[in-house]
């Protein structure tokens, strides 16, 4: 057998997608050529690695053990990266980076600070939800994870090094807006324009919700803190965001934060990477200087305690 590197990465995204379609969106290659690299693989092997079950794509039983071999090769070669890369130091190398949307607010900054002291390093930046950046940082697929909520687990190393303040915004001309003070129950009455199932500000929303035993009016529900914003402005309701992503709808009186009771709700940034990974030189040096912006946050790592990193992408409270 004459099976390359690239055929196992390949394999491994359409593996994990179900999907032709999806694994070739993901590593930015055409249908085609991901379809003529799975026929080379499953040439290479004598035998078939995917059944088609109607309009879904499953692994066979010789998928599903090239698979595991496929990641645990993929894991090793992650490792001799990282281990080669600590001997160049950091004039040349990867850093893999996986946050939350709202983190993409202030990250770019750090990012490019970042790249001034350290230019042969370069970074890959994925943002996504927060149950997609679990899942990156669950398959390897990341060095460092930046997220407002970690998830309980011994998988983990998970370090706060920022507030990240949750306010209550309104459309300039809004009733609540010329109001003093507002209380909970009075917010809840209005219709609410929430972010999707997956994202950590939700999530945070319902459980503060839940535990003054209030409920509320969902209205529109957005895939981002831009649609958000923008259905909050043109009069959709309220919206619960990070003070950190209206910076400039507040200098500009686009939208303004209500002064309602409990809020803000005062939360962190964590940045978090695998208990037993060993990070590079890049990421090790991305993740202090993190650090260094919270004089409070620990100089010393400790695993997050909890179930493992698998049962909450299982069972998330946040989904």
């Amino acid at each position: 057998m004459h099976i390359t590197l690239r055929h196992l990465r390949i394999f491994d995204a359409v593996a994990r997608n179900g999907s032709i379609s999806r694994a070739a969106n993901e590593l930015h290659l055409t249908q085609p050529a991901v379809s003529m690299q799975m026929k080379q693989l499953e040439e290479q092997i004598g035998l078939p690695l995917l059944e088609q079950v109607g309009k879904r794509m499953f692994l066979t039983e010789a998928g599903q053990e090239l698979h595991w071999h496929a990641r645990e090769i993929a894991t090793r070669m992650i490792g001799l990266n990282a281990a080669m890369d600590q001997f160049r130091g950091l004039e040349r190398g990867l850093l893999r980076l996986a946050v939350v949307s709202t983190a993409n607010y202030f990250l770019p900054s750090l990012i490019a600070d970042f790249n001034r002291m350290h230019p042969g390093v370069r970074v890959s930046l994925q943002v996504a939800n927060r149950e997609s950046v679990l899942s990156a940082l669950s398959d390897n697929r990341t060095d460092l994870a930046i997220t407002g909520q970690p998830p309980q687990s011994q998988d983990l190393v998970a370090q706060h090094f920022m507030l990240n303040p949750l306010v209550v915004i309104a459309a300039p001309g809004h009733a609540l807006a010329q109001l003093p003070s507002v209380t909970l129950k009075r917010m809840v009455e209005e219709t609410l324009v929430v972010r999707e199932a997956g994202s950590g500000t939700r999530a945070t929303l319902e459980r503060h919700f839940a535990a003054q035993r209030v409920t509320y009016r969902a209205g529109c529900e957005c895939g981002t803190n831009e649609a958000l914003k923008q259905a909050v402005r043109a009069g959709l309701g309220l919206g619960v965001v990070s003070l950190q992503t209206i910076e400039l709808e507040l200098q500009t009186g686009h939208l303004v934060v209500l002064p309602v009771e409990g809020f803000p709700l005062i939360r962190q940034w964590y940045v978090l990477h695998r208990a037993q990974k060993k990070l590079s030189a890049a990421a090790s040096t991305f993740r202090e200087m993190l650090l260094a912006l919270d004089p409070l946050a620990p100089s010393s790592t400790a695993p997050a305690p909890g179930p493992t990193l698998a049962a909450e992408m299982a069972h998330p409270d946040t989904a």
